[in-house]
């Protein structure tokens, strides 16, 4: 499993936050069928260690997953030692960015100013996630992008779905977190899977 290459198919990270042990596989296979290859457990979800554990026994020789909302060093620790090797963060911590790449993991760290960015990258984050992205909006990536590294991917996160991602594709989005829109507890695996489908096709459409 190659997170670069899972993320250079489909940059959309599926966010299951909410998600219990009890449905994790059958929620991860229903979006790995849709094409959905990159999945993260918010550790503010039911025993998400557990859940995370999971998901790496079960795919993770073909996604990539992992935790959200990692907050400390300690939380890293674990995520790692639950077999998770994506960590996505909403804030900008450059002791918790350092210590997820010093694990090897891919780190997704929030951001939402320059300076933000900028103090990610020099922690190591080799890809940023612009949240709330619906609070600043498409113009306020692009400016950002202007001065930010072009090889640092950014991933618009929070208040992006299928019928605006052209638009944040248009002002520079390399991909995107997607939760609600695809998951939530009460949803089927049927209609994870359609919402999954839709949002793939909403991407692809929006063109790269």
């Amino acid at each position: 499993m190659n997170p670069d290459t899972i993320l250079n198919e489909l940059p959309i990270v599926a966010i299951l936050r909410g998600v219990t042990p009890a449905r994790v596989e059958g929620v991860a296979g229903a979006l790995a069928a849709a094409g959905i290859r990159a999945i993260e457990v918010p550790l503010n979800s039911p025993e998400p260690f557990k859940s995370i554990e999971i998901l790496a026994k079960k795919f993770g020789d073909t996604c990539l997953t992992g935790a959200g909302t990692v907050l400390t060093v300690a939380d890293a620790n674990r995520v790692a030692d639950a077999g998770g090797k994506l960590m996505v963060t909403p804030n900008t911590d450059p002791s918790v960015i350092a210590r997820g790449v010093a694990l090897g993991l891919t780190v997704m760290p929030g951001f939402f100013t320059p300076s933000e960015g900028f103090a990610a990258v020099a922690a190591g984050a080799r890809t940023l996630k612009l949240f709330p992205a619906t609070t600043g909006g498409p113009a306020h990536l692009k400016a950002m992008l202007a001065v930010l590294p072009p090889s640092v991917p950014v991933y618009a996160v929070g208040g992006v779905n299928p019928t605006n991602m052209k638009e944040w594709r248009k002002a520079g989005a390399a991909g995107f977190g997607l939760g609600t829109d695809i998951f939530k507890p009460d949803y089927s695996d049927e209609d994870i899977a359609r919402r999954a489908r839709d949002a793939v096709a909403a991407f692809r459409a929006a063109g790269l």
